[in-house]
């Protein structure tokens, strides 16, 4: 199992905009707008890290108001 934590800035007024349709991804296992730098906060969890990696490529960063992310990715130590 891989878990990535993506740290999202939004166009300004875009937030929820961004939440909801972070919301309809499959590996998305939690999200929540936060405050600072930053707003959205996401947890997404995938089998291994190459569908963590294509989750976070080729669904989150791609969607529309999304002008920056910061990705950390958790590991088992």
């Amino acid at each position: 199992m891989a878990v990535g934590f993506v740290l999202i800035t939004t166009e300004t007024g875009k937030e929820t905009q961004v939440r909801e349709a972070i919301g309809n991804i499959e590996m998305v296992e939690q999200r929540w707008g936060i405050f600072g730098e930053f707003d959205v906060l996401v947890k997404v969890v995938a089998d291994d890290e190459v569908d963590l990696t294509r989750c976070i490529m080729e669904e989150i960063r791609i969607i529309d108001g999304i002008l920056d992310t910061r990705t950390l990715i958790g590991s088992q130590i």
